[in-house]
């Protein structure tokens, strides 16, 4: 795949309770240029803060809103997303201000350069802007992806990160089965046994707070482990 075969790029947003950031993400991703056009797909996990309201009044010609009817999960919104996806390319975007849609072409770049098939944005490698938060989380982040590169036998430094691009074909070829974020360690697990090629590059992060409503917790990274040693260990 080169440049110029690249024609549509498929932005998936996932949202739930997003109201007081999904339009200023939608501005953002807008405002980013890029040598193909845009294909933004917005999936609504079943919101109960006005967010289901506000896209129901969302109408343009790059635009695809779906909605969940109950809410499933972050995994489950973005399983959703990939299916309607017609861009050769499909990156994920969360819509809570953590990550910034400026840094999409040098994400895309390995891809478009035939390097890569899938790329990570890394929040640990590189010199951008982190806001300093979690002690924690990060020790978190960091065991994770060591027990997953373990079982991989990849070298990322950020399996959990937001920000994941790949070919349409590698990511419509993978049956997404968690609904949360167990999807993280599992996208990572099927993507590795596919043997295609992976970057990764650094990128800015601007976490949030739980009063700002950051949402995964504790018990989402007991289910990521369980997720790293199901889908390397037991799943085909």
């Amino acid at each position: 795949m080169n440049q110029s075969s690249i024609k549509k790029l498929s932005i998936v947003i996932p949202v739930y309770n997003e109201i007081n950031s999904l339009e200023k993400v939608l501005r953002m991703v807008r405002a980013v240029t890029l040598p193909m056009e845009k294909e933004i797909i917005i999936v609504d996990d079943c919101s109960t803060d006005g967010t289901r309201e506000l896209m129901k009044n969302m109408f343009a010609s790059d635009l695809l809103t779906v909605f969940h009817p109950v809410n499933q999960g972050k995994g489950a919104a973005l399983r959703t997303g990939f299916a309607k996806a017609s861009g050769e390319i499909v990156l994920i975007q969360d819509a809570d201000l953590e990550y910034d849609p400026t840094e999409y072409p040098k994400l895309l770049a390995p891809i478009l350069e035939g390097k890569a098939d899938v790329v990570y944005g890394s929040r640990f490698v590189g010199s951008k802007a982190h806001r300093v938060l979690y002690f924690w989380h990060m020790v978190g982040n960091r065991f994770l992806t060591l027990i997953s590169n373990m079982l991989t036998n990849l070298n990322l430094t950020d399996m959990e990160t937001c920000y994941k691009v790949f070919r349409l074909e590698v990511v419509q070829a993978i049956t997404i089965e968690e609904n949360r974020f167990g999807f993280e360690p599992e996208i990572t697990a099927k993507v590795a046994k596919t043997r295609c090629r992976i970057y990764e590059v650094g990128i800015s992060y601007s976490g949030r707070t739980y009063r700002e409503g950051k949402k995964i917790g504790w018990r989402d990274g007991i289910s990521a482990l369980r997720c790293i040693l199901k889908y390397n260990l037991f799943s085909s």
